[in-house]
């Protein structure tokens, strides 16, 4: 029998709890529950999950710190849950390290999808298969997607699952430019619906651990008025 996926929730309203607790459950999810901020730290340093469901909105330590506080030492998948729609609150979350943004009100079967998705795109890097992928390399960047490292001049470069997708997306293709709209098809594997800010958001991360100055960079290069490449490292 498959193991079940553990997946910690944070979220202080009961009755979301529970719903979403009983649902997950019965897709053979391992949930383990935290009504509040300093609750769920606890638990994150004692168990080892796969995936944070987050509520931003929760006592004691806010939604935000407790996803600072994960980044901190994992890379684990998290996902915002939150009643706040707003450009600027999805753009702060994702800029704090989230992974996925879902707005409140939800279906449980939305949630379950972006789970499904978060996961899968993590785990196909700790696949136990014989043939390892070839490592990628350009200039002083160096990424082996069998162990899911990164390297830059040397040094390991912490990255969140899309942050490594969309660098291991243009390691592959050094040569294509891609559109917000294929970047956003291929990495979120969903149906571009106009949301350009997450992937916005993740480039923006992605030069910021990466690039001397993020404001000139020299790996994720813009393409005006089409997308996003990879620079000529040779």
């Amino acid at each position: 029998m498959t193991l079940s996926h553990k997946i910690l929730l944070v979220e202080d309203d009961a009755e979301i709890s529970e719903m979403l607790t009983n649902y997950l459950s019965a897709e053979n999810y391992e949930i383990h529950c935290a009504p509040d901020g300093e609750t769920a730290c606890r638990k994150f340093d004692r168990t080892q999950f796969d995936l944070v469901l987050l509520d931003l909105m929760i006592p004691k330590i806010s939604g935000m710190d407790v996803m600072q506080y994960i980044r901190q030492s994992s890379v684990v998948p998290i996902i915002i849950m939150s009643a706040k729609d707003s450009e600027a609150d999805k753009t702060l979350g994702l800029g704090l390290g989230a992974d996925d943004y879902i707005t409140k009100p939800f279906s449980v079967t939305e949630v379950l999808a972006r789970i499904r998705a978060n996961i899968r795109r993590t785990t196909q890097y700790s696949s136990t298969a014989t043939d390892s992928p070839p490592v990628l390399k350009a200039g002083d960047l160096q990424m082996n997607p069998g162990d899911y490292t990164v390297t830059r001049r040397g040094m390991p470069v912490e990255l969140t699952a899309k942050e490594f997708e969309i660098l291991k997306l243009l390691l592959q293709n050094p040569k294509k430019v891609y559109t917000k709209e294929q970047i956003y098809s291929l990495i979120w594997n969903d149906a571009y619906l106009g949301d350009e800010n997450a992937v916005n958001v993740h480039i923006s991360r992605l030069r910021a651990k990466l690039e001397d100055d993020a404001h000139n960079p020299r790996y994720v290069l813009t393409v005006w008025g089409i997308g996003y490449k990879l620079g000529d490292l040779s």
